[in-house]
């Protein structure tokens, strides 16, 4: 067929739900027209139709579907290195505040910053990504805080998109936190600039998804519930931070709005896990907090297997509480803090994760999906969730072009 692309002698971890364990195809072959897959299995099944098209053998290697990071705040100025410092060197919350430190140093360096700055802040985080097999990556904003940066940080988000090849998902996280100007008055910032705000970055394009920070050092479920309804009069999803500290009901909140993801979810209960299944909302598992923070209350991974929700992972990469950029550790921090198998990291960065963002044409190795891979010099999946510290990437597949 003209303008097909046949890749050859690989392992295919086709993470299509198959009865083997990650899909697997020893010998497998994918059929590549423009950047949609139109045929993968078994290379001794290839269909006639392929056989003279272009084919490249690829050595044996493993292939999988192109890498998703799912929840990111890759965007945002300055850094808290000396904030880190501190805490190591025993200073505690309220000291750290008053040296200015704190999600507000970050709102602060992040207003300070024109849009050029943030994408440039963000690219090299961004190419790290990438080249570990990135392919989709979801940004937020929420370090704004009011009409001009909130804007500027989905702004800078959309570029990163034209700069680079990755597919970016932008979401409006205006109910993140309450600035200083609004201390207090957490109910006014809601109505006066977080609503506002979401409505004026719809207007221009920015946003694909709407998220909030349900927690006793954020927003209550009622106020978030006020976003919630403001997303879904203009025909948005949704998504949470959800019992991340505490259990305020968050994630049953969020499946109440039928959203996309419940994210952090480390207090969740049982009632809230047959919530989130009922609703089809994704769990997203963020290792990198838990571990930055020092957190001892590990997410319920037995209950999201026993009522059948999906497990997504994600960096959570931020400049406070996950500065990490690899989905290799985060892969290898789920497997090694919370027991998850091989597998269920890998299904996390790939099938859940595309399920965690609305797309439904990556995240598999299948017929009609988008044609985005990895290629990895490892003899075995479970390789890709082992190692620690290592890439072996051998090459990316972004929409069918290397």
């Amino acid at each position: 067929m003209a303008g097909t692309q046949v890749f050859r002698g690989a392992k295919l971890a086709t993470m299509t739900g198959a009865e083997t364990p990650y899909g697997l195809v020893r010998d497998g072959a994918i059929a590549v027209c423009g950047k949609t897959i139109e045929w993968a299995g078994p290379a001794d099944a290839l269909p006639e139709q392929f056989a003279s098209a272009p084919a490249e053998d690829l050595g044996g290697r493993l292939v999988t579907p192109g890498l998703i990071d799912c929840h990111t705040h890759v965007v945002f100025g300055g850094d808290r290195a000396g904030e880190f410092e501190m805490r190591l060197n025993g200073a505690g919350y309220e000291a750290i505040a008053k040296a200015g430190g704190g999600i507000n140093s970050t709102v602060r360096a992040t207003r300070e910053a024109s849009v050029a700055q943030l994408i440039e802040g963000a690219l090299p985080r961004v190419d790290a990504m990438i080249a570990e097999g990135l392919t989709t990556i979801e940004i937020k904003s929420g370090y704004g805080l009011q009409s001009e940066t909130e804007l500027a940080m989905l702004r800078a988000a959309r570029e990163i998109a034209r700069r680079r090849p990755v597919e970016v998902v932008t979401t409006y996280l205006g109910a993140h936190a309450t600035p200083p100007e609004y201390k207090g008055r957490d109910d006014a910032f809601v109505d006066e600039v977080a609503i506002p705000v979401l409505r004026a970055a719809h207007a221009e394009g920015l946003v694909d998804a709407v998220d909030g920070f349900c927690e006793g050092i954020a927003f209550t479920p009622g106020q978030v519930a006020r976003v919630f309804e403001a997303a879904k009069a203009l025909d948005l999803p949704v998504k949470l931070h959800a019992e991340q500290l505490s259990n305020l009901g968050g994630a049953k909140l969020a499946a109440s709005f039928g959203a996309l993801s419940a994210d952090h979810i480390e207090y969740l209960d049982e009632d809230g896990v047959r919530a989130m299944a009922g609703a089809g909302t994704v769990g997203v598992i963020l290792p990198g907090a838990f571990y930055t923070l020092r957190e001892t209350r590990k997410p319920p991974i037995g209950l999201l297997r026993k009522h059948g929700v999906a497990m997504a992972l994600a960096t959570d990469c931020n400049p406070g509480s996950s500065p990490l950029t690899s989905l290799l550790l985060t892969m290898n921090m789920a497997c090694t803090l919370f027991a998850m198998t091989p597998e269920e990291a890998l299904a996390g960065v790939t099938r859940h994760a595309a399920r965690a963002l609305g797309l439904s044409d990556r995240g598999t190795i299948a017929p009609g999906m988008r044609a985005d891979l990895a290629v990895w010099d490892v003899a075995q999946p479970a390789e890709l969730a082992y190692r620690i510290g290592f890439n072996p990437l051998h090459r990316r597949i972004f929409g069918g072009q290397s």
